[in-house]
């Protein structure tokens, strides 16, 4: 379980169904065997190093996300799991993507405030809702408008500056995850 609080940027080594990212920051306490958030993808690390560390990506990560168009030298967003002493400053955020969506546009507003749109596929518009909570490459960011398959967010300057947001440009695919109270509710509100 995660925060969508991006702790720090990674630089990925290699690419594939092994991925190697470079970090710093998350080592202090990660172990073989943990989970991590990359792009808001749950991962486990199975090899730590002093700079940082490698998972495995399976069939079903590497078709359901974005990882595996991940090319060596690109910035990922790095995340490690919530702990019961840890604040919730973003929302639940699992890790589990439900599918990949493209950045539509991406707006600078002044004073390093962003807009970003995201199109989101279809089939997740019933959990998205005005000022709801969704995870864009594990970011937790609040819906500022949703329209005809896009969202919008308005990303405030420390979050465009901690997070891979400030190296993206229209057309990028980005992991989405929906909000996992909105998916329990659809799913007990649905017809049985």
């Amino acid at each position: 379980m995660f925060t969508g609080i991006i702790e720090e940027l990674g630089v990925v080594e290699a690419a594939g169904a092994r991925l190697s990212i470079r970090c710093a920051h998350v080592l202090s306490d990660l172990t073989p065997g943990a989970s991590i958030a990359v792009n808001g993808v749950c991962l486990t690390a199975i090899e730590i190093r002093p700079d940082g560390f490698a998972a495995d990506l399976s069939p079903e990560t590497l078709e359901r996300t974005t990882l595996g168009e991940l090319q060596p030298g690109d910035c990922v967003n790095l995340e490690r799991p919530l702990t019961l002493q840890t604040r919730l400053s973003g929302h639940l955020v699992q890790g589990h993507v439900d599918a990949a969506g493209a950045i539509e546009s991406l707006r600078d507003l002044g004073e390093g405030n962003w807009e970003v749109v995201v199109g989101v596929p279809r089939d997740l518009d019933r959990f998205l809702v005005y000022k709801g909570s969704i995870a864009i490459d594990g970011i937790s960011l609040t819906i500022a408008s949703v329209d005809d398959g896009l969202v919008k967010f308005a990303i405030i300057p420390h979050t465009w500056e901690a997070t891979n947001l400030k190296r993206r440009k229209p057309g990028d695919r980005v992991n989405i995850e929906c909000d996992m109270i909105a998916k329990h509710v659809a799913r007990l509100m649905s017809p049985a």
